[in-house]
């Protein structure tokens, strides 16, 4: 188990956590992790065809399982650990995942206007959903996604754009991808 100390600062750990613990509240309190994880990957992937950028700012990978959230991940399956995390997400208890405490304003205080409305449109669109029906309707219409045969495969921001049909995506894709280098030379200046 890791500490996030080393988290590269381009990914959103705060709010990462504040995704995972406001679809866990939606769930009642806990959610199954697989929904979880295809949850918080078609938040991402909607607010990229929204806005071209995801909430998270998270890696991206296909899995046997469907597209997910890389970080986002490790730190639902108890991999990387953060005192943001914890606060709001209790450790994994076998195939859920539950809130640390009852919910409050101050656990999305990270999420925009525009992020929350992103939440409740996936909420309203596949809360519904149980995990294994949310999982093969990502391998159905997530076409960005492609079986990895057991492993996983990076999926570039450029091919969801893609998928999505939002101009530029080449271009916004390397943009994505340049900020975060950015972020990674300031962050070893830093450390």
């Amino acid at each position: 188990m890791l500490y996030d100390s080393g988290m590269p600062d381009w990914f959103k750990t705060k709010k990462a956590a504040q995704v995972a613990a406001f679809f866990a509240a939606k769930g009642g309190g806990e959610i199954p992790v697989l929904k979880l994880v295809k949850l918080v990957y078609l938040a991402d992937r909607e607010s990229m065809r929204l806005t071209c950028y995801p909430i998270t700012n998270d890696k991206f990978v296909s899995m046997p399982h469907g597209p997910a959230n890389s970080m986002t991940l490790n730190y639902i399956d108890g991999n990387l650990q953060s005192g943001e995390w914890s606060a709001l997400l209790q450790d994994r208890a076998g195939h859920m995942m539950g809130l640390a405490r009852p919910r409050s304003e101050d656990d999305i205080s990270e999420l925009s206007q525009q992020d929350i409305e992103v939440l409740e449109s996936v909420w309203g669109q596949f809360g519904a959903m149980s995990r294994y029906q949310l999982r093969d309707w990502t391998h159905d219409n997530c076409k960005e996604w492609e079986d990895p045969k057991g492993s996983s495969h990076p999926i570039p921001p450029a091919r969801i754009l893609k998928f999505l049909g939002v101009d530029g995506a080449d271009e916004i894709g390397a943009e994505i991808a340049g900020e975060r280098r950015i972020e990674s030379l300031f962050e070893s200046l830093r450390g």
